[in-house]
């Protein structure tokens, strides 16, 4: 039966020191200019070609180099994976289960050194760092267990003299896609989903994070992956991520990103190319642009808390953060003022402060883009809240909420993917959920409300991929809430979910008939 691995509790002493001492050590291999990535084909590390610097955000320091896969490398990763892909397919689906579960043994073994690093390269605070590892640790513990039982060959029906056997195969090579605000756990769920699955895969981790994706790819292998099921390869999107889509050889992809990178994603696929041998499917996570609803009669302070961690925590990095509040009626107003008044207590600083809640944004690209969104909503919207940012180097946005925000500016329509809110009054529970649906995206939301009617109302009417009632709309756990939305938030099944790993398999049906009239001896 399958559990979730636990949070650590850094509330204990003993806990805290230990993670001080990962943090410590990790700092030492900076310094040691011992922390690199590469590209990893056939289990080699190639030297790559150009090389960028993996950046803390918190600090805009240096942690390490990346070596930048090329197209040559990139041409050599799918050709030792189209040798190695029919190895990989053939082996028995318990043992691609149990090399996927040892991987995830594996991080729990070294669970603080993989935390100190997202720390250090995504600008995570302590306890977002330490749910990227779990969930990572849960996708393989969860998709392994989910193996065991898709791999069994079922027989339908019982009709005399008929057998029919109905079964799954792989789809071929896997591409996977993956982003920077979930460096360990995306990228895993993704690679691992289709591993255990048998398609032979390669990783191209996002720029800003390669360092904790060459930790990943370094696991899988050690766990057992064979060295031609599997390649690594860090690089620009733009040229590694468009070869791999183009590629004929390429059977599936799997991208989580911004909406406009999964639509070309999309685009491309669809064109057959030269001996291509399959509709290549994508399965693609796109973004939200969620909103949360407070109820007239909701717990306030509840209220207050979920808006908080759902806006703020990560910096607003989330597919699926709050970035849109309606409150009904009376209690628009005294929301706002204990939001405000909540929010200016939240501590901003460096991701390594245990005491942080918002951190730094991912880059400077990140940082100057939103600051120009700000710049606009400033002059379109009634600004209610401001932060402050740390007076010190590092790529920090401080907390901003907006009030009185109208339903056609960029504010209340575009995703930010920063620590931005956008809060409205709405005259109704039911006028409520028609504007927060009244978006492309339909990722999650959230409901605060203690009243049955309204909340039942919510469940038929609010939908969203991911309805959280009464807690916050981020954080999702595996197998508890599998994740993932409709309309322009994706397509494609629920990560962590009993339909998932469905997606890159191929279903397969086969009949004999045994009513035999008579045999051939000399085929016995």
């Amino acid at each position: 039966m399958f559990e979730n691995c636990p949070a650590i509790d850094f509330a204990i002493l003993a806990n805290q020191e230990s993670f001080r001492t990962a943090l410590s050590n990790l700092e030492k291999q900076i310094k040691d200019n011992a922390l690199y990535s590469c590209p990893i084909v056939n289990g080699t590390e190639c030297p790559g070609e150009e090389s960028i610097a993996s950046i803390d955000p918190s600090s805009t320091t240096t942690l390490g180099m990346v070596r930048l896969a090329t197209i040559d490398e990139t041409e050599a990763a799918l050709e030792s994976l189209s040798q190695g892909a029919a190895a990989w397919a053939h082996t028995d689906y318990t043992q691609r289960a149990e090399i996927i579960r040892r991987a995830g043994d594996l991080m729990i073994e070294r669970r603080l050194q993989l935390t100190a690093l997202i720390v250090r390269e995504a600008g995570k605070p302590w306890i977002e760092a330490d749910a990227d590892v779990i969930e990572a640790v849960d996708f393989c513990h969860y998709y392994a267990d989910e193996m065991l039982r898709l791999g069994q060959v079922l027989r339908l029906g019982d009709r005399l003299g008929e057998v029919n056997h109905y079964f799954y195969r792989p789809r071929g090579i896997g591409v996977v896609i993956a982003p920077w605000n979930f460096p360990l756990a995306i990228a895993c769920g993704m690679t691992v989903a289709s591993l255990v699955t048998g398609n032979a895969t390669v990783l191209k981790p996002a720029e800003q994070t390669s360092l904790i994706a060459f930790e990943l790819a370094k696991i899988l292998l050690e766990a057992g992956v064979p060295h031609g099921a599997f390649a690594y390869l860090p690089g620009h999107g733009e040229l590694i991520g468009a070869r791999l889509v183009d590629d004929p050889r390429v059977a599936l992809i799997c991208f989580t990103g911004s909406k406009a990178v999964g639509l070309e994603i999309v685009r491309r696929a669809a064109i057959v190319h030269p001996g291509q041998r399959n509709v290549k499917k994508v399965i693609a996570e796109m973004g939200g642009k969620n909103a949360i609803i407070v109820d007239e009669d909701a717990d306030l302070d509840d209220a207050v808390r979920g808006v908080i961690y759902s806006a703020f925590g990560f910096s607003g990095q989330k597919c699926s953060a709050c970035s849109r509040v309606l409150a009904v009626g009376s209690v628009y107003d005294v929301f706002i003022e204990r939001l405000c008044e909540a929010t200016s207590n939240v501590i901003i600083g460096t991701a390594s402060d245990p005491a942080t809640l918002i951190g730094p944004v991912i880059d400077e690209e990140a940082q100057s883009r939103i600051g120009k969104i700000m710049q606009r909503a400033d002059q379109q919207c009634n600004l209610a809240f401001r932060g402050e940012a740390p007076n010190h180097s590092g790529y920090f946005i401080p907390p901003t909420i907006y009030k009185d925000v109208a339903p056609e500016v960029e504010l209340w329509r575009e995703e930010i993917f920063g620590p931005v809110l956008a809060c409205a009054p709405v005259a109704n529970f039911e006028l409520a959920i028609e504007l927060a649906m009244d978006s492309p995206y339909a990722l999650t939301g959230g409901v605060f409300s203690r009243s049955p009617v309204n909340i039942e109302f919510s469940r038929r009417n609010f939908n969203v991929g991911n309805l959280y009632i009464n807690r916050s709309c981020t954080g999702a756990i595996v197998y508890r809430q599998p994740f993932g939305g409709a309309a322009m938030s994706g397509i494609g099944s629920k990560a962590g979910g009993p339909d998932y790993l469905i997606q890159f398999l191929q279903p397969h049906t086969v009949t004999e008939n045994t009513m035999r009239k008579g045999f051939s001896p000399d085929l016995i």
